[in-house]
This record gives C-alpha cells, structure tokens and sequence, in this order.
C-alpha cells in the first residue's frame, strides 16, 4: 500500500474535475519517463523482453511482474500501473532477480526505486498548481 493513500484519496474528492485530468496527465508522463527508461535498460537480445514493459489505467497483463499500483479507486480513473513481462516474455523475473544458474541483470525495481521520491514530487506539484488554478 502507498503512504498516505487515504488522506490523497480524501483530497482528491475535493478537487474539481478539470484539476484531475491536469494532475492524471502528470501521472501519464511520469509512467512514460519510467518505462522508458526501464526500457534502455532491459536485456536488448531479442527485445521482447523491452518491449513488454509498459504502464496501464487498468490491469497489466497476466504473469506480469509490477512495481505496484499507484493513485485512487478505479472508479475515480486514477489508477496506474507500470508492468514488464507476461507472455512471451515470461522471463522477466528471471532476468530482474537472476536464477541459480545466471546472475541477475536487474532493469525494473532499481529504476523504480530511483525515481520514487522524483515521481512522488512531480505529483504533488502538478496537484498543487491543479488546486491553485481551479
């Protein structure tokens, strides 16, 4: 679970509408920088495994490994999820935590992992001025 999610939900129904799609389309950008860097980083043999990685409002493919879901309900259309592997590239795991016989060649949680606290302020400013505007 997100910290704070709560008490962002909370907030999030006192906005007005116009102010949501400001601050949905900050999280749109947020997840193409991620995933686009989580794809410069991803074994490039045959680039399947790259080209799985991506971001989804809904649910990611099955089998898919996620660094988690972030934003409100469902219902209120703010709900992103960055995901890699599933189907054919089933290996993703694989590749990101290594296996007994192979070392890891991790591309997906170390992006996450660096660009948390980046992404975590580029939303909070895109709300602030979303609620300072409407």
């Amino acid at each position: 679970m997100v910290d704070g999610l709560a008490r962002f939900q909370k907030r999030w129904r006192a906005i007005p509408r116009n102010a949501r799609i400001n601050v949905r389309a900050a999280m749109e950008d947020a997840a193409t920088d991620i995933v686009e860097e989580m794809w410069s980083r991803a074994p490039q043999h045959e680039g399947v495994l790259a080209m799985s990685i991506g971001w989804t409002w809904g649910v990611p493919p099955k089998g898919a490994m996620t660094i988690g879901t972030v934003g409100g309900s469902p219902k209120e259309g703010l709900r992103i999820t960055i995901f890699a592997g599933g189907g054919d590239a089933f290996y993703a795991w694989f590749q990101e935590f290594g296996t007994l016989e192979m070392p890891a060649n991790p591309f997906f949680f170390p992006v996450w992992r660096a660009r948390r606290k980046n992404v975590k302020s580029r939303l909070s400013r895109a709300m602030s001025k979303a609620i300072r505007e409407s």
